[in-house]
């Protein structure tokens, strides 16, 4: 067992040596000796569009793609300079668009026409070397004749496993690993000048071999599990990559300043200019962080309505509740020492109470609507209640699905009792949608129609179609095609 604590950010291996997180997190590299890590950014591609040949992201996942990739940015570059050593795997180059947050507007009313401008964004974009990575494939690999040495012992174990996926192509590259024809850098060595840390960039690993997995022993069991070859690899590997750090630790090491040679005796005058400038530096990145948290703030704010789709429990209260607001109710979470409604809404239409259900997969049963009547035989006790309020049941079913893969939301039976008992019943799906037009196009005439279906229907409730707009979004390049 290794003695060096190990991280994989990005690469999952059959060893209990090594802990594993996900590109997309946010965790700190400072707690570890040694990171392994691999650009992977397929978990933001899952539901994006296409544009040109590429996938192209939605402002949600643009923002938080650019956050994860100056997160590791920032991250590798301070692991690198407080002595550790980052190991990266070189992946393909992937290439997407992502929204700049810049749009322009033709055309006035329901004519308008948007168009949102967005920027090509790669997955090296993490790495905080510039190494003009260019798509090249390859396996004919040799290393090179200066400063490849300390690379040597981990090359002869792991040659026949690596590939080239792309090519190195910025100026000064400290190359360890060079293309067998044209010497191109696929591979290179990263040193800190103020401490033992080094990045160390390596061609590129099949970390998911056919070979590492087998079928699990229980029956019924879906889930493979890792073979014996994959944990015989998993522990070269670990191996390999302990002994890579030995070697650069020893040939790379770097005296610690001692504290008496920090003396403002000794330091020059370009030293005070540099700080002075960082210091500058550093009251501007602190307001821009804070502008940056206010705006997180924000978004979260703005995006709740957006949980109809997804949430269960009290966060799919509160997107009721504030979709409620938008077809201009007045809502709220009612509680005293006796009652607690999950939402009380009343507009000019009617006053309205409602109960909330998520599903993770299946469709919502007729216990809330037993669960509804009893609250409104509740409310109508209050003294301050003249007649039974109209009952809602808002159920979000099969939330962890897909929207088009998703069956009915209410179970017969919950459709016949609430026909019976004058019960209305919202799909919160439908309501984002409604919602989300609202949210966009203010819009009283379609809010009021929204209200009354709510208010008079009974059964499962079908909003009104959002007027039609000519409204529509076009993508352009902003940097190439302004």
């Amino acid at each position: 067992m290794s003695t060096k604590k190990i991280l994989a950010v990005g690469i999952n291996l059959a060893s209990e040596d090594v802990t594993y997180c996900s590109f997309d997190t946010n965790i700190s590299l400072l707690d570890w000796d040694i990171i392994l890590f691999r650009p992977d950014i397929s978990s933001f591609l899952s539901y994006a569009d296409s544009y040109q040949g590429k996938h192209s992201l939605n402002d949600s996942s643009s923002f938080r793609l650019k956050e994860r990739s100056e997160h590791w940015r920032r991250e590798i570059n301070d692991a690198v300079q407080s002595g550790k050593t980052v190991v990266i795997y070189l992946p393909d180059l992937l290439q997407v668009y992502v929204d700049s947050g810049n749009r322009t507007y033709s055309g006035t009313g329901r004519n308008q026409r948007t168009t949102r401008l967005v920027d090509l964004y790669d997955n090296y974009r993490c790495i905080p070397a510039v190494l003009g990575p260019v798509g090249a494939k390859g396996t004919s690999i040799k290393l090179s004749t200066k400063g490849a040495d300390v690379i040597a012992g981990y090359w002869k174990e792991f040659a026949k496993d690596s590939n080239y996926e792309v090519i190195l192509t910025a100026k000064d590259i400290p190359s360890c690993l060079l293309t067998q024809n044209g010497d191109k850098a696929v591979g290179a060595i990263y040193r800190s000048k103020s401490s033992n840390g080094a990045l160390v960039l390596l061609p590129n690993i099949d970390f998911y071999a056919d070979e590492f997995f087998e079928q699990g022993e229980d029956e019924g069991e879906d889930e493979p599990e890792w073979s014996d070859i994959a944990q015989q690899f998993a522990e070269r590997l670990i191996g390999s990559i302990v002994s890579l750090d030995k070697a650069l630790k020893s040939t790379g090491e770097v005296t610690p300043e001692p504290a008496w040679a920090k003396s403002p005796d000794y330091e020059l005058d370009l030293e005070r200019q540099v700080h002075a400038e960082l210091l500058q530096l550093e009251v501007q990145l602190e307001k821009l962080q804070r502008s940056k948290e206010e705006l997180i703030e924000r978004l979260k704010s703005v995006g709740t309505i957006r949980d109809l789709l997804f949430e269960k429990g009290k966060q799919l209260e509160y997107a009721i509740i504030g979709a409620l607001k938008l077809l201009g109710f007045t809502a709220s979470p009612y509680k005293d020492s006796e009652s607690e409604f999950d939402v009380v809404f009343e507009a000019a239409e009617g006053r309205l109470i409602g109960e909330a259900e998520g599903k993770d997969s299946k469709a919502i049963n007729v216990d809330k609507l037993r669960q509804l009547v009893m609250n409104i035989h509740e409310d109508l006790q209050r003294e301050s209640v003249d007649k039974p309020a109209k009952g809602v049941l808002f159920g979000n079913a099969y939330r962890l699905s897909p929207l088009g893969e998703r069956q009915s939301s209410f179970t017969e039976k919950c459709l016949s009792a609430a026909s019976t008992s004058s019960t209305a019943l919202v799909s919160t799906p439908d309501l984002f949608q409604v919602a989300h037009y609202l949210s966009n196009t203010p819009d009283e005439g379609y809010a009021t129609k929204c209200r009354l279906a709510m208010t008079i229907g009974v059964g499962l409730i079908t909003f009104p179609l959002p007027p039609t707009s000519d409204d529509s979004e076009n993508l352009i390049i902003a940097s190439d095609e302004r």
